[in-house]
């Protein structure tokens, strides 16, 4: 999705159309998430990009695409540009083992500090 939201309309008021705009970047994730993913992939990941025009528009994450869209409203402006770009992604496991070694090293460091 890129689209610039315009948030001036003459008979519907300003948070309604927020409220309105919120909705619709929520269903399309929504919709983009249901997809079938490629068999390489785990998940959906999406690449975001938010400003008041599409040349201001800077990245952002996901997770803060509300509080932007919040942002935009206490700034009343009367439009914004959102992009959102689904991309197939897959996990990157940890090794465990390296896990448990930190542990343990951090632990003995621990209790040779305490002698």
């Amino acid at each position: 999705m890129k689209k610039t939201f315009t948030l001036s309309h003459p008979t519907i008021k300003y948070p309604r159309l927020i409220e309105a705009t919120k909705n619709e970047v929520k269903k399309y994730l929504k919709r983009e998430r249901n997809k079938k993913l490629p068999e390489y992939a785990d998940f959906w990941g999406f690449d975001c990009r938010f400003g008041q025009t599409e040349a201001l528009a800077e990245e952002i994450h996901v997770a803060q695409i509300n509080e932007k869209i919040s942002f935009a409203e206490s700034q009343e402006w009367t439009a914004f540009y959102l992009e959102i770009l689904a991309t197939p992604a897959q996990r990157i496991k940890r090794d465990d083992a390296d896990g448990q070694e930190e542990d343990e090293e951090s632990a003995s460091e621990e209790h040779d500090e305490d002698r």
